[in-house]
């Protein structure tokens, strides 16, 4: 799981940030073209502080995306780099979490697929897998 935002320090300062948050739609639809980049799905939540959770299929295909020449990501990398740097315009995070099979479990009840269970597979929360202890024992 891939946790990356970024937070608008200056909000007056439009050519600051609005290329900080153009350069993800873009990575997302490229992601999302080639269904073997590892991006299993994504959900995002906007506002001041924006925050995009990602679901990769491993940790690999993660970083071969994060250092590819021919991919969005590192001329995105170089251009933030080159037009805010440290100045604190714009404020850019990630975060990083490896779960083995079997280490998460998820619930949803009255929701559309979502989140992990939209990346995933659902499967009804039935028989050994009515409580998140069963679901996490049985990796289902």
């Amino acid at each position: 799981m891939f946790l990356i935002g970024m937070r608008v320090n200056r909000p007056w300062k439009i050519h600051k940030w609005l290329p900080v948050a153009l350069a993800m739609p873009r990575m997302i639809k490229e992601l999302l073209s080639k269904p073997d980049s590892g991006l299993l799905g994504y959900e995002m939540w906007f506002g001041r502080t924006t925050i995009m959770v990602q679901y990769w299929r491993s940790t690999e295909q993660l970083l071969d995306y994060a250092k590819n020449r021919d991919a969005e990501h590192l001329p995105a990398w170089k251009a933030f780099n080159r037009a805010v740097g440290a100045n604190g315009d714009v404020g850019i995070w990630h975060e990083t979490y490896v779960a083995s099979p079997g280490s998460f479990e998820n619930i949803y009840v009255n929701m559309p697929a979502f989140g992990l269970g939209k990346a995933g597979i659902l499967l009804p929360a039935s028989g050994n897998r009515e409580s998140a202890k069963e679901r996490l024992r049985t990796g289902a």
